[in-house]
């Protein structure tokens, strides 16, 4: 995938600093388009799709966020959502704001434990970004999805 000019803006906006302190792309030496393309492999060869990936954490984020800073069970999860005042824009330049959150997980049946902000679920529902590596909330996607428990569908 080419990087396009609307690529290379949403690029500098996941800079350290520009958004948020310590950015969306982590020590990631790959370009935005490399990353998308990589995440979409990644994503195509577990037989899922994004948008399944981002309907379970959307669900454990509301049930999260849901119980204002308590922990909450949720099946096999344990969640807790720490709120920070105010919200984050988009920083492939979508209107809209996103809540500033972030979820802590913990599955009770493994002991795996994966947090991620709010604003991922939107990153991963709409443009397939799960971060670039290094970032200190970069979800792997076989990681989040054996997490999830999430399978391909059959054949």
């Amino acid at each position: 995938m080419k990087q396009s000019p609307q690529l290379q803006a949403a690029q500098a906006r996941m800079a350290p600093g520009a958004l948020t302190m310590d950015g969306f792309l982590g020590t990631d030496p790959r370009d935005l388009a490399e990353i998308l393309e990589d995440d979409e492999g990644a994503v195509r060869r577990l037989g899922l799709a994004h948008e399944a990936l981002a309907a379970d954490l959307h669900r454990l984020t509301e049930r999260a966020i849901g119980g204002f800073g308590a922990p909450v069970a949720e099946g096999p999860f344990e969640l807790c959502a720490c709120e920070a005042m105010g919200v984050l824009p988009c920083p492939f330049g979508e209107p809209g704001l996103h809540p500033k959150a972030v979820i802590e997980a913990r599955r009770t049946d493994t002991g795996e434990r994966l947090s991620w902000t709010a604003l991922q679920v939107h990153l991963i529902r709409a443009h397939g970004f799960y971060e670039g590596r290094g970032s200190p909330f970069r979800l792997e996607p076989p990681v989040l999805a054996r997490f999830l428990g999430l399978h391909p569908p059959p054949q």
